[in-house]
């Protein structure tokens, strides 16, 4: 397939349907709208089905339904929106339903929300952060087959910039390797035969397949978290070798911050960046690495301060760090404001470094 100029909803919507999703339900919020408008278009070409559901909490219970049948199915919404969907997402994920969940953001005030959840239980979605739209189309696509890997939910972290600007992208299909088969599956095929099955949270078994039990479920799933711990961290980094200070920054503000880093250099500022692409697990091996023998490090999020508490847990004292944030946002409040702007962060990353050194 050639590139395509889309808007980044299209795209993302685009390389879900590539990736088999057949089943979508949501509620319209911006700006996450036009996502749902997306799928409501392009499902039905390809046999897939996309309901505008009631509220939140219907559109989610819809894709629980469709999940336990074994179809590959997603949900989404803003953050205000996922926050009405926090019992189901942590009986889905107790479940070990393979759910994708987008979140278009308003700015990245839902870090804690999608990194801790606002659920019950021992439950934790992997989070996935997209920096642009190319990168979204790559990562939409690794989040259902990661779904389907883990048997657990995955969360796609956009935001406003990511939804509504444009760019050329190629949503070919990925090859991400095999995944196990779906024999948990409530399809029906199952009913007369004596091996009919259950799917819950609780970890109830039928006829010849009994569960593990309540107790006995919650801990296969908090032992499968300590394995997804392990082995899905993911990050960025560039210009470290060097570095006396490095940058950490996540989602579309971590492009600007690239470019921040890269412009200051220029100038003989001796910055390098972390971007942690998984938010959890949070690549904290990363960014302890990265700042090692630093003079500082320097937390980047439109927020109030959030992300900032990972960071410090994977440095442990080993470097200042400092927060050069801050909640920012339009009069919309989408998070498009004055602090996303590469001469305003390269002018925070400056007067950050010039006050650890008179220090």
């Amino acid at each position: 397939m050639s590139k395509r100029l889309m808007e980044g909803s299209e795209a993302m919507v685009e390389a879900a349907i590539t990736s088999g999703c057949r089943f979508f339900a949501g509620y319209p919020m911006t700006p996450f709208t036009e996502v749902l408008e997306n799928f409501a278009k392009k499902l039905p070409e390809v046999g897939g089905v996309c309901v505008n559901a009631e509220s939140e909490l219907e559109a989610v219970g819809m894709a629980w339904g469709a999940l336990a049948t074994g179809a590959r199915a997603a949900t989404g919404s803003t953050g205000q929106g996922l926050s009405l969907m926090q019992e189901s997402f942590s009986e889905i994920t107790l479940a070990e339903l393979p759910l994708v969940a987008f979140n278009m953001a308003r700015g990245q005030g839902d870090y804690f929300q999608s990194t801790r959840g606002g659920g019950h239980g021992d439950y934790r979605h992997i989070v996935l952060a997209p920096m642009d739209i190319a990168e979204a189309v790559e990562l939409t696509q690794l989040a259902f087959h990661l779904a389907d890997t883990w048997r657990n939910p995955v969360l796609v972290q956009g935001d406003y910039l990511l939804a509504h600007t444009a760019e050329s992208v190629d949503v070919s299909p990925a090859d991400f390797g095999p995944v196990p088969d779906k024999d948990w599956a409530v399809d029906g095929s199952g009913g007369g035969s004596g091996a009919s099955k259950v799917i819950s949270p609780l970890g109830i078994g039928k006829t010849n397949t009994p569960g593990p039990g309540i107790e006995g479920q919650m801990q296969a799933v908090a032992d499968k978290l300590t394995r997804i711990a392990a082995a899905e961290p993911r990050a960025e980094s560039g210009f470290l070798d060097d570095a006396e200070h490095v940058v950490v920054a996540f989602g579309t503000p971590a492009k600007f911050v690239r470019y921040a880093v890269r412009r200051l250099r220029d100038k003989g500022l001796r910055v390098g960046y972390v971007r942690p692409i998984t938010l959890w697990p949070f690549p904290a091996d990363a960014v302890a690495a990265a700042a090692a023998g630093k003079q500082s490090v320097l937390v980047f999020e439109l927020n109030a301060g959030q992300m900032i508490d990972d960071v410090r847990l994977a440095v442990l004292g080993s470097a200042p760090v400092r927060f050069i944030g801050g909640i920012s946002t339009d009069h919309s409040g989408f998070g498009v404001g004055a602090l996303l702007d590469v001469e305003v962060i390269a002018g925070r990353i400056e007067e950050a470094v010039q006050a650890g050194v008179a220090a």
